[in-house]
């Protein structure tokens, strides 16, 4: 047993593998809130944070109900037109759907038209092979 611990020792790199300890990190964060007491991080941060509000091009976005809701409007509020657009949305797809309806049934109407001037024809037919026999 000992001749197979010897054999399999590699000369090269040493008998045991011992990687170099790292050296402790300096600090945890670069940011020195942490230091100070929670009154002073209460008059810092503000207790209530509200919705995320940002201005754009001298428009005020307030995010509300999972939205962007623009609060400076003209004629119309930002809801207000927020809502006339996915009214809009809602009847631009009730267009479509009709659309397509309509499309249908005038294949409808097209395959039964076709069907009735077949069966009209076939009619015509049998009259004439009737009246050749007589």
């Amino acid at each position: 047993m000992e001749d197979l611990k010897r054999s399999l020792r590699m000369p090269l790199f040493g008998n045991t593998f011992s990687p170099k300890k790292t050296p402790p990190r300096k600090s945890a964060s670069l940011s020195s809130l942490h230091t100070l007491d929670r009154s002073t991080r209460e008059v810092e941060l503000g207790l209530e944070y509200g919705p995320p509000v940002m201005n754009i091009g001298g428009q005020s976005w307030k995010f509300d109900e999972g939205q962007w809701i623009t609060e400076s409007g003209g004629n119309a509020s930002g809801r207000e037109l927020q809502r006339l657009k996915k009214r809009n949305v809602q009847l631009e797809e009730e267009n479509n759907l009709l659309k397509v309806k309509i499309e249908i049934l005038l294949d409808m109407l097209t395959e039964t038209t076709v069907e009735y001037h077949l069966m009209e024809k076939e009619v015509e037919d049998v009259k004439t092979q009737h009246r050749r026999k007589k």
